[in-house]
């Protein structure tokens, strides 16, 4: 599972107002340079339009309980025939660099190692000038030669779906892997030379106690790594946890207890000196996923494969296009074989959508909305367009202002979806 709500998303707190479909192609080169010869007529940095490149591996050794993702068991996938459309597709992709990359699912860990590396490889050749490279990996999914063969190939950042350490909670998931593994798994990592390592949590698992979480949250914090990502699960449709849910099986975690975990969960990873920079990411200074910051700046990216979603707006005054892929493996490679493109959905975006929707991502950093940046890329003052909702946010204690931002109080991260709610349109 990706990171971030924007792409294939993870069970947690989101931004639940904001659509993140997204353009699965990057935009012609004819369009491309008109945009970058407008951006420098106005201004406009580099950053802006400085694109991620997400391609998603839709596989697993078995299917989570509460995952609601597009995915399929990888002994009934093809492997080395999906490499090869991902590939196919990338080579069709007219961008030649990237800022960051980014390979998730499903677990791409579930691939054979050969298929994998040949995917990393050639990502690679295609991203050199990218300076972060991820990939996400299931810990009972990787061993010593495995992970020293994705540092040799240029992956420099690996996230890991630990999601609990108590091995109860671990069998409820459905998890494919023990609570040990997770701790071998990042000593494997360093000593194949990583210095940038992730864990994914979940919390609020059903029958979870606080004792429960902050032992899960100790434990993390005991291996060292440099990254935490830590959601609230959720009860998707067609899960089996939403159906044991509506038979009874199962009970989501009360609204008080859910809350009182995020708090801790700040608390406690702020005091082992993991910075809280997003709603539901923490990270040592200087190990912010860039990847996903991209996405939070609301910067065009490029997503690759099987129900991938890309966003392409690289003048948010002008609007962009968002576009999925086709959530079928089998669909998505008879047309890339083909020639054809593999979108199941295109939706154009209107400027106002696009300023609304880079306010609702900029707020869910801890930063908030940088006043100065979101002026230069909008051409809009945030203070005059969104005066009613900061003001009575601000009022209500939930919002704070500067004369540089405007972001989340502290007290407003638990009801975050609500307020956000209120900056996904203009007036």
């Amino acid at each position: 599972m990706a990171e971030l709500a924007t792409g294939p998303t993870k069970p947690g707190r989101r931004a639940s107002c904001v659509k993140r479909e997204a353009d699965s192609r990057s935009a012609s080169r004819r369009a491309l340079a008109r945009g970058q010869a407008r951006d420098e007529r106005r201004g406009i940095s580099d950053d802006s339009r400085s694109f991620g490149l997400y391609v998603h591996v839709p596989v697993c050794r078995s299917k989570c309980r509460y995952c609601g993702f597009y995915s399929l068991p990888a002994d009934r996938v093809d492997a080395p025939r999906l490499v090869d459309g991902l590939l196919l597709e990338l080579d069709r992709c007219e961008r030649t660099g990237f800022c960051t990359a980014y390979i998730g699912g499903g677990s791409p860990s579930s691939l054979p190692v050969n298929d994998l590396l040949r995917l990393v490889q050639q990502v690679r050749r295609r991203c050199l000038p990218a300076a972060e490279f991820t990939v996400e990996c299931n810990p009972g999914q990787v061993d010593a030669g495995f992970l020293e063969g994705l540092r040799t190939a240029g992956v420099n950042r690996l996230s890991f779906g630990a999601q609990s350490f108590l091995a109860r909670e671990l069998e409820l998931l459905g998890r494919g892997h023990s609570v040990e593994q997770i701790g071998a798994a990042v000593t494997a990592a360093r000593r194949a030379g990583f210095e940038n390592v992730g864990l994914d949590l979940i919390f609020a698992i059903p029958g979870s106690s606080p004792a429960d979480w902050q032992a899960s949250l100790d434990a993390a914090v005991a291996l060292n790594i440099e990254h935490v990502s830590a959601y609230s699960l959720s009860f998707e449709p067609g899960t089996v946890f939403e159906a044991w849910r509506r038979a009874g099986r199962l009970a989501a975690v009360d609204e008080e207890l859910d809350r009182a975990m995020y708090e801790w969960t700040i608390d406690r990873l702020e005091r082992a000196g993991l910075r809280q920079y997003e709603i539901s990411n923490f990270a040592r200074p200087g190990f912010e996923c860039r990847h996903n910051l991209g996405y939070w700046a609301n910067r065009p990216y490029v997503g690759i494969g099987p129900a991938a979603a890309s966003c392409l707006t690289l003048d948010i005054r002008e609007g962009g296009r968002r576009i999925t892929n086709d959530a079928d493996i089998e669909r998505y490679l008879a047309a890339v074989e083909s020639g054809r493109p593999a979108p199941a959905q295109t939706q154009v975006v209107s400027p106002d959508d696009a300023v609304c929707e880079t306010a609702v991502l900029n707020l869910r950093r801890r930063g908030g909305i940088d006043l100065a940046e979101f002026q230069r890329r909008t051409g809009l003052d945030p203070m005059r367009i969104f005066a009613d909702p900061i003001e009575r946010y601000r009022a209500m204690g939930l919002m704070e202002v500067t004369d540089r931002a405007v972001r989340l109080a502290g007290r407003a991260l638990p009801v975050a979806d609500t307020i956000l709610c209120d900056f996904s349109a203009l007036d």
